[in-house]
């Protein structure tokens, strides 16, 4: 188990603008590397409620479970944990619940454990560098029969890393577009389909 306090800038991108970031930083096909999100929550959205988000995330072999939970001052606190690939089975066929620190922080947040389930799945191919203090994430992500684009800078504070975001936006001709995470996305998206059913 480990712990880590996130700060992410994101910004959408359309297809052209996507394009242009990577070409500006010459990146080519093996610059990207894929990761997939499997996304839980209980069937009456309690972490979501809280503004909490579960996730596995299969990448480059190694599968993690993470619970990130909003902070008072806006940053995020991510808390990771390992999984086998049979504990990654058994959480997404809902034969099993979290365990360890991540089942204690639920319970710690009024959230039972034993109620999350898997909603869906997000397939990210994601390109990262250093940039300046930082590190930028241009992703191409693909989830429910949609996909979008978007680039993400973390850094380690907040002021600063807005104004080298803002800036480098300037430069590439991108306008602020501030972006919900990807799991805000992918609810946002699952509504709007069954909204249309």
């Amino acid at each position: 188990m480990r712990q880590e306090v996130e700060i992410e800038l994101k910004n959408l991108l359309t297809a052209a603008e996507f394009t242009a970031v990577r070409t500006a930083f010459r990146l080519d096909d093996g610059a990207f590397r894929r990761q997939e999100n499997h996304y839980f929550d209980t069937p009456s959205f309690a972490l979501k409620e809280r503004a909490a988000a579960l996730r596995i995330r299969a990448k480059e072999g190694r599968l993690t479970l993470t619970l990130k939970q909003t902070r008072v001052d806006g940053t995020i606190l991510e808390t990771h944990e390992p999984l086998s690939p049979s504990e990654m089975e058994a959480l997404l066929a809902g034969k099993a619940a979290p365990r360890g620190v991540i089942a204690a922080l639920l319970i710690e947040m009024g959230v039972n454990p034993q109620e999350v389930r898997c909603f869906g799945s997000l397939v990210t191919d994601r390109a990262e560098w250093p940039h300046e203090g930082g590190t930028l994430c241009l992703d191409h992500n693909r989830y429910l029969q949609s996909e979008d684009y978007e680039l993400e800078y973390e850094v380690d504070h907040v002021e600063a890393g807005e104004e080298r975001f803002l800036r480098l936006l300037g430069a590439l001709g991108i306008p602020r577009r501030p972006a919900p995470n990807k799991i805000a996305r992918f609810y946002a998206r699952k509504k709007e389909m069954e909204e249309r059913r």
